[in-house]
Order: structure tokens, then C-alpha cells, then sequence
């Protein structure tokens, strides 16, 4: 199939998404962490691409985000970067990269954007990094926030349960999602939080909102490709629908491979020079 399945293929910008939560249109956005992956995912039509440090579990297969470095993120969303016509590309800032201090996080914020072509940045947490925040889009640097459950702080949280059940969490939530919106951030991922409180999120704060079993409340929605098409196996939260089973297809192409050429049908005459 050929072509964008959306009518409007125009790029995708940072005040496009605000003006796709005033006009009421969900934004739809997947992880993407190379250039053969984002391409079909550009082309199909997505608005954007977030470029996230989950690429530390579903590409290099550790059991957490922290590892990942700005060297490797900048790999990865130069990567993406170079596939996309379309789509907003947004980075994840790595662990460790912005919260020593504002000044080392602007620094990182700058080389990423410079050295991978990328449309914007995501940051995790609230009113502790805000100065950092300001200081990024003071630098002229598009920031999409992250609340809720955040991967990068898994030590401190312990698990990865769904965040701010309490009042007080929820209250600290709706806080610095506000903070965070008056600052300037172009929008706010919500991951893991109840649906109501995502709901209230959403209209209480002026950019739009990206949830991930976050309810159908948010402005928009953001899904781990690789677990979407079902190229993941045994992880199956509540949040996540599978569109396709990429694993078996995978399974199968492969296994079909290997007979042919143990029994030395492939190649035939008309694959030989």
C-alpha cells in the first residue's frame, strides 16, 4: 500500500498539537527506535514518533531504561529522524542526562537535538526539574513532560503499579502538570495513572495530553511499537491492544527459510546468477 493513510500529509508540529487538542482530534503516537521501522510507521500515517528509552528493553534487552546513554539515544533518533516525512520525532532525554543540573541538562538537550535531527524532547518528572524545563525551552527546545509512572525513577518507585492512587500523589500529579503547562511544554505524557484523573488532567492543563493506560480521557495516545504489532512476548499489561502478531509471521518466514535452505531449494535457478 502506497501513501499516507491520513488526507493531511502535512509535517507534524509542536503547534499542530495544540491546535489538534483545540479542534478535539486524538493524536496518535508509537515508539519507533530505527530508520526501517519509523518509515512504515511515518507512512502509515502516525503523528508522532516518540523515540523512547524504552529502546534499552525492547533493543538491547536490559530489564530497565537506565542504562541508556545520550550517545545511544542520539544513534536511535538519528535513525528515526532520517525515515520521517511526516511525524512529529520526539526524543527521550536518558537517565542521568538532566538531573545533576540545569546547566548539564541544556547542554544534553542542545547535542541531542543538534546531532539527531529531531523535532522535540521528553523529559520525565515534575516540579523538581522544572527549572531544568524552563531552561530547555528557554533554549528554544520544544519539551514534552512525563508524569505518572516514570521507568527512569523504577529504583525509588519499586515497581511499575499504576501511580498517584492516592490523593496526595494525585494532588502532586495535577500540580505539576499545571507547572509543567505554564512552563511552556508543547505536551504531557501520562503513563499509568487512573482514567479519571487523566480526564482531569486533560482539561485542566492547555496542551495536550498523551496517555499510556491512561483511559480514553487524554488527547491523545502513545503505544511500545514492537508491542503493539505482537513482536514482544510475555508482557501483556491491561493498557496494551496488539494489532498484529509480527512474532509468529516472523516465526514462520524464518522457519520456512531455514528448510529451504537445509534441503537446498533455496536458491533455485531463477535466484542464481
Amino acid at each position: 500500500m502506497a501513501g499516507y493513510l491520513v488526507s493531511d500529509t502535512r509535517k507534524v508540529t509542536t503547534h499542530r498539537f495544540m491546535e489538534m487538542k483545540q479542534k478535539g482530534e486524538k493524536i496518535s503516537m508509537l515508539t519507533s527506535y530505527d530508520y526501517t521501522m519509523a518509515g512504515i510507521v511515518d507512512k502509515a500515517g502516525i503523528d508522532a514518533i516518540l523515540v523512547g528509552d524504552s529502546a534499552s528493553n525492547v533493543m538491547a534487552g536490559n530489564a530497565t531504561t537506565l542504562p541508556m546513554s545520550v550517545d545511544y539515544m542520539i544513534y536511535h533518533a538519528r535513525s528515526v529522524a532520517r525515515a520521517c516525512q511526516r511525524a512529529l520525532v520526539v526524543c527521550d532525554m536518558p537517565f542521568g542526562s538532566y538531573q545533576v543540573n540545569a546547566t548539564e541538562g541544556v547542554s544534553n538537550a542542545i547535542r541531542i537535538m543538534k546531532e539527531s535531527g529531531c523535532d522535540a524532547l521528553k523529559m520525565e518528572g515534575g516540579e523538581e526539574i522544572l527549572d531544568t524545563v524552563k531552561r530547555i525551552l528557554d533554549a528554544g527546545i520544544p519539551v514534552m513532560a512525563h508524569l505518572g509512572l516514570t521507568p527512569q525513577s523504577i529504583n525509588k518507585f519499586g515497581s511499575y503499579a499504576v501511580r498517584a492512587k492516592e490523593q496526595a500523589e494525585a494532588d502532586k500529579l495535577l500540580r505539576d502538570a499545571q507547572l509543567l503547562d505554564e512552563a511552556g511544554c508543547f505536551g504531557i505524557t501520562l503513563e499509568k495513572v487512573p482514567a479519571k484523573l487523566a480526564a482531569e488532567v486533560t482539561k485542566l492543563v492547555k496542551c495536550p495530553t498523551i496517555g499510556i493506560g491512561a483511559g480514553n480521557g487524554c488527547d491523545g495516545q502513545v503505544l511500545v511499537v514492537a508491542d503493539m504489532l505482537g513482536m514482544t512476548q510475555g508482557f501483556s499489561p491491561r493498557f496494551l491492544r496488539r494489532y498484529a502478531d509480527l512474532n509468529m509471521v516472523i516465526t514462520d518466514a524464518v522457519g520456512h527459510y531455514v528448510e529451504d535452505v537445509k534441503s537446498g531449494d533455496f536458491p533455485n535457478e531463477n535466484e542464481s546468477y
